[in-house]
């Protein structure tokens, strides 16, 4: 009996229901759930079915495409590309977190499978990088073809321009092909700049094309600077292509410009070229130069002749190394010819005074010359018939005073006078001013009064064969000032003596008057 009532009988609890069991750990899922996401595609969240983080790697993939296409030279800005990759890496990350925590059962072939699939993927993003690399570097090749074409435009647009005004745009093409081979070895662009520096220069020397010689000479000179700044190695036979055609230029231009006296461009052509073809035709056509103008001497313009042959001369002596010296002597001596030719022609042209000064010159310059007393007689007759032309009708005879009538001239001036004659007999006498003597008020009171005082009258005695002469009084400075000169004319006839007086008349700017 138990005093507090019957025993109460315990009973174990019951066991409690089983639960689902977890999910076994599955390594694979982790790693598929990431390598998903590193593919730019939100694949890994698709597969744990997070639409959300998924739309967002979407919505990050497609903002990469919309600045990286289409291709472009600078490609995608370098923030950008960090910031994406950043984004897929934290993507890559949260997937795989997501995944060790999610308790959707996979059978253990899915996750193999996905894993596979994330890893065949990766090669989309690895394949669209360089297929992207490919198409910047086709957009660069654009680029520097569009340069290389602008360039070659340029060229074409200054072909046959005067080279003064197109070097600065043929500098600016240079300088565009030499980058392309400096800087993008190996581009298309580069590989065709060779055939374009031809074309290059071909343009720039035109004018040698042209056969426009002078004005070939400078581009020409231009085109031989390059190999210093382009490269030798680069240019290969247009470093030395422009020589030859300079050295012809240079001739063609400097045989041009020998009867002005110019031998530039034939001295930089010996200089620069000695060894050169055109060099070596220079003395021969200096030569043949001087033979023709001396045939022109004959011509109808002696004159003219005459100045190209001294303008020969210059250039001749000019050569270097004394190259032009037998045919400067040869110049030398048809100068020589051309001089007298030259003043005889213009007397007969009625050229009287040129004729005088070019005579005297002659004279006084080749004082062995067989014909100077005779080109002294022309220039006496020439200066007076400057004043008086009836007596340049003729050139006169080679005949001084010596026999004929005695004709006498007297000076009754205050300062020296010059007596010129011409006529069967040519000459001058210079007679001193006459000490004591003055200027008279009038030709009458003249008439009366010279050289009729008692006094020494400086004087000299001709003997002129008879004909009619013409006399040119020329006086210079004296107590009166400056006087005019004073031509008169005469007749000297057998069986006479003459006595000329000269003096001075005063008013205006002077006078004087001859007697016989």
């Amino acid at each position: 009996m138990f005093p507090y009532g019957p025993p109460e009988i315990l009973e174990p609890p019951a066991a409690a229901a089983p639960s689902h069991p977890a999910a076994a750990p599955e390594p694979l899922r982790a790693v598929a759930a990431g390598l998903l996401n590193l593919t730019g595609l939100g694949l890994g969240y698709v597969l744990l079915r997070a639409w959300l983080p998924a739309a967002l790697c979407w919505a990050a993939t497609a903002a990469l495409l919309a600045t990286a296409l289409p291709a472009d030279v600078d490609g995608v800005p370098g923030g950008v590309l960090v910031g994406y990759l950043t984004v897929l890496v934290l993507a890559a990350a949260d997937a795989v977190r997501r995944a060790r925590r999610t308790a959707i059962g996979w059978s253990r072939l899915r996750a193999p499978l996905a894993a596979g699939l994330g890893v065949v993927l990766l090669a989309v993003p690895a394949g669209g990088a360089f297929a992207y690399e490919a198409a910047q570097d086709e957009a660069v090749e654009d680029m520097l073809l569009e340069r290389l074409a602008k360039a070659d435009r340029l060229v074409a647009a200054q072909d046959g321009r005067d080279f003064s005004a197109a070097e600065d745009d043929y500098r600016s093409a240079l300088d565009t092909y030499r980058d392309l081979v400096r800087d993008h070895e190996g581009s298309r662009a580069a590989d065709r700049v060779p055939d374009r520096l031809g074309t290059y220069y071909e343009s720039v020397a035109r004018p040698y094309a042209d056969r426009r010689y002078c004005q070939a000479v400078e581009p020409l000179k231009y085109l031989r600077t390059l190999p210093a700044t382009v490269g030798e190695d680069r240019l290969g036979r247009l470093a030395t292509w422009p020589d030859d055609r300079l050295a012809t230029s240079l001739y063609e231009c400097g045989t041009t410009a020998l009867e002005r006296g110019d031998g530039t461009r034939l001295r930089e052509l010996m200089t620069t070229f000695p060894a050169s073809d055109a060099a070596g035709k220079v003395v021969p056509a200096l030569r043949d130069a001087v033979d023709d103008r001396t045939d022109d001497l004959q011509g109808a313009d002696p004159c003219a002749a005459t100045e190209k042959l001294e303008q020969i001369r210059s250039v001749a002596a000019e050569l270097p190394g004394g190259a032009g010296a037998t045919v400067a002597s040869d110049a030398r001596r048809a100068v020589e010819t051309g001089a007298y030719a030259c003043g005889v022609d213009q007397f007969e042209d009625g050229r009287f005074t040129e004729a005088a000064q070019r005579l005297r010159d002659f004279a006084t310059t080749y004082k062995d010359s067989g014909r100077r007393e005779r080109a002294r007689t022309i220039a006496i007759a020439a200066e007076v018939a400057a004043e008086r032309p009836q007596a340049g009708r003729d050139l006169p005879a080679q005949r001084g005073p010596g026999s004929g009538q005695e004709f006498v001239v007297k000076n009754d001036g205050p300062s020296a006078v010059e007596v010129l004659f011409t006529g069967p007999a040519t000459g001058s006498v210079k007679l001193g001013p006459c000490a004591g003597c003055t200027s008279y008020s009038s030709k009458a009171e003249g008439r009366g009064k010279a050289c009729k005082a008692d006094r020494g009258y400086p004087q000299r005695t001709l003997r002129l064969p008879p004909g009619e002469y013409h006399f040119l009084y020329k006086r210079g400075a004296g107590g009166t000032g400056l006087v005019r000169n004073h031509s008169d004319g005469a007749r000297v006839q057998t069986g006479y003596r003459y006595t000329d007086c000269t003096y001075v008349v005063r008013g205006g700017v002077g006078d004087f008057d001859g007697l016989t």
